[in-house]
């Protein structure tokens, strides 16, 4: 079940942000503290925190996307570019993929990892956490998009 939850959120996420475009993804309205391209990234980077313990034995995604898109980072304090929407579309997709190649004694075991919240037991437990954590940042991501794209925007 919590995997037809993830892949729901993702496909979610994914439809919505390939009708967005560069400019839209970098507004930064004095509404919110991080753009569109951030809670995108972010989403790709904590699931990749979770399930392949990224930065430090995880090699799908590059290290340098911790800097830019983990807990407490905003692209004002960026000192490099970001990826592009279709890169990080790519990555998503391409982790999606991963994460569905878990095999069901993968998501019975016992997660070893500690989280803020929640009573998370099991690698299934986690997913659905993290599928919730997935749909908040879509909320706030279609919210932004209103912002920004709206007449009043500054």
């Amino acid at each position: 079940m919590s995997r037809k939850q993830f892949n729901l959120t993702r496909i979610s996420l994914l439809t919505f942000i390939k009708e967005l475009d560069e400019e839209t993804v970098d507004a930064q309205s004095t509404y919110f503290n991080n753009t569109i391209r951030w809670h995108i990234g972010h989403v790709l980077v904590t699931n990749e925190k979770f399930f392949f313990m990224y930065p430090k034995k995880s090699t799908n995604i590059p290290a340098k996307y911790a800097d830019l898109f983990g807990s407490g980072t905003k692209p004002a304090d960026w000192t490099e570019a970001a990826p592009t929407l279709d890169v990080l579309i790519k990555e998503l997709e391409e982790q999606q993929n991963r994460i569905n190649e878990f095999n069901d004694l993968f998501w019975k075991s016992n997660v070893s990892i500690k989280v803020p919240f929640g009573s998370i037991e099991t690698y299934s437990d986690l997913l659905i956490m993290l599928s919730n954590h997935e749909a908040e940042h879509l909320g706030k991501i279609k919210a932004m998009h209103q912002v920004v794209t709206s007449n009043e925007y500054e």
